[in-house]
């Protein structure tokens, strides 16, 4: 009973590594989080002079 209960205890940890970790897209860490763009951080209504 002991040994079932381990091994699906590892058997979970290992699992759960899986779905943890994931994968990084190379191309995701390229955009400019930190600049805005032109139609960001406006006034409604009041346009762009």
């Amino acid at each position: 009973m002991k040994k079932s209960i381990s091994l699906i205890l590892a058997a979970l940890s290992i699992a759960s590594l899986f779905f943890v970790s994931g994968c990084a897209d190379p191309d995701e860490s390229t955009i400019p989080w930190s600049r805005p763009k032109d139609w960001e951080g406006g006034v409604p209504g009041m346009g762009t002079s």
